[in-house]
C-alpha cells in the first residue's frame, strides 16, 4: 500500500459573501444583520478543503464540525464551473460527479487556480484508479 501524502489545501473565498456583505451592511442600523453577516463569515472560514493522494476531506461548520471524505477512485467526472463573478476574483468551483452514494456531488466552492486543482485531481483519481485496479462502467 503506497504512502498518502497531503496534496493541495484550500478554502473557499470570502468573496462568496460578498453580497451579503453589502445588504447586511445597508442594513446594519437593525443589528440582526450583522450577525447574519458574521454567520456567513465564519461558514466560510470554517470551510477547509484537503487533498491528499488518496482522497479529498471537506470539513466545515461553525459549533458542530462535520467532516466528508471522498476517495478519489469514487470520482467519476469533474469539472470547473467559473461564473462571470467569480471570474472577476480569479476563482472558479470545481465540482466533482462521484458513485459515493452520501455525495454524489461534490463542490470545491471559490478557489483560487481551479485549473490547477481540476488538474491535480484528474491526476490522483487516475492514479488512485489504477492502484486499486478500479474500472469505470456506463450502463444505460
Amino acid at each position: 500500500m503506497r504512502e498518502e501524502k497531503d496534496v493541495w489545501y484550500g478554502t473557499p473565498s470570502q468573496v462568496i459573501n460578498l453580497g451579503t456583505f453589502i445588504v447586511c451592511g445597508l442594513l446594519f442600523f437593525l443589528v440582526i444583520p450583522l450577525f447574519v453577516a458574521l454567520w456567513r463569515w465564519l461558514e466560510v472560514k470554517f470551510t477547509k478543503y484537503e487533498l491528499t493522494t488518496q482522497r479529498l476531506r471537506t470539513r466545515y461548520g461553525v459549533l458542530n464540525r462535520k467532516t466528508d471524505e471522498l476517495e478519489l477512485y469514487r470520482v467519476r467526472d469533474y469539472q470547473l464551473v467559473e461564473p462571470f463573478f467569480l471570474r472577476l476574483f480569479s476563482l472558479g468551483n470545481v465540482v466533482l460527479r462521484t458513485s459515493d452514494r452520501s455525495n454524489p456531488v461534490v463542490t470545491i466552492k471559490a478557489v483560487e487556480n481551479g485549473e490547477e486543482l481540476r488538474e491535480k485531481l484528474r491526476q490522483y483519481v487516475e492514479e488512485c484508479r489504477t492502484h486499486k485496479g478500479v474500472r469505470e462502467f456506463d450502463v444505460e
